[in-house]
């Protein structure tokens, strides 16, 4: 059991840096669940970045990241490419992007956003 949801720790989310960090959106967690529930354990490779790591790490000046509403994500055994079109069939998050070894998803307010999808 995590302590953010059935199968997410905060600890998870928190800054690489060290910062302690790790505040994470409810909605972005929702998205993760259903992830997991339809592949199999969710590895976060990147979650909260205070802004000096998001700078540090090249990240954008306006990420999710540093809001706590995105995520960086593998599913071990699982292309990203298909994790990438089931979130885009079926999770319809507000912020998908496409890279060859990760998927990016968060819950911005605003719009949505694609990139590589």
């Amino acid at each position: 059991m995590g302590d953010l949801s059935k199968h997410f720790n905060r600890s998870e989310f928190a800054c690489k840096c060290g910062c302690g960090y790790d505040t994470v959106d409810a909605e972005l967690i929702e998205y993760l669940e259903a992830i997991r529930l339809r592949f199999g354990p969710v590895t976060v490779t990147s979650g909260c970045r205070c802004t000096e790591h998001n700078k540090a790490v090249g990240g954008s000046k306006n990420s999710q990241h540093v809001l706590g509403r995105a995520a960086d994500i593998q599913v071990k055994g699982v292309e990203p490419a298909t994790v990438q079109a089931y979130c885009k069939d079926s999770l319809i998050p507000q912020g998908l992007g496409s890279y060859n070894s990760f998927t990016h998803i968060d819950s911005r307010s605003g719009g949505d956003a694609r990139w590589g999808v």
